[in-house]
């Protein structure tokens, strides 16, 4: 059997929420730009442990891993999560672990984004620009810098519903940082 087969789903398994028409269900699922805020708070105790970490998260679809439990200007995540990041010119994302999802970063602008891959002892760097687009699998460590002049934007997709929080390499100055309760 193929261990990443999915249920088929047919319209006639489909079952629109009691009380809603199907227009009222799917402007349930929609998250416009005009409702959503940057949140500079979600990583706030990173940047507050160095400004180099400095970031922010617009919250889509689900919560994302940042550390944020709820979010009810979300739109239900069911099979993973989205969101867009802010990285500002010389900040980063420090290099991280999820164990339970695979992670993607979308560049949507963006000059020079680095990649930090790491796994076993072993270290690989690329760079993203425009429309470039990485996808890490669990168990691998990752990180990002924005080596450009100018911020850069970004979809993150995590592929779980509610991924766990990520944890930090031993040896990184973050890993003895605590996280708030959000």
């Amino acid at each position: 059997m193929n261990q990443h087969a999915k249920p088929e789903i047919m319209p006639e398994d489909v079952v629109i929420p009691d009380n809603k028409s199907l227009g009222d269900w799917i402007e349930g699922q929609v998250a416009r730009f005009e409702t959503r805020e940057l949140d500079w708070d979600a990583l706030k105790f990173q940047a507050d442990f160095d400004p180099k970490y400095k970031r922010a998260q617009m919250r889509y679809l689900g919560t994302g891993a940042t550390g944020v439990s709820a979010d009810n200007n979300t739109v239900p995540a069911v099979n993973f999560t989205f969101s867009t990041m802010v990285l500002p010119a010389g900040c980063e994302g420090p290099l991280h672990l999820h164990t339970d999802a695979e992670e993607v970063f979308f560049i949507m602008r963006g000059e020079r984004v680095r990649i930090m891959v790491e796994h076993k002892g072993e270290r690989y760097d690329t760079i993203l620009g425009n429309r470039d687009l990485i996808s890490v699998p669990p168990g691998v460590y990752r990180g990002l810098v924005n080596e450009g002049r100018e911020e850069a934007l970004m979809c993150v997709m995590i592929g779980s519903t509610k991924p766990e929080t990520p944890t930090y390499p031993a040896d990184h100055p973050l890993a003895n940082v605590k996280r708030p309760k959000k």
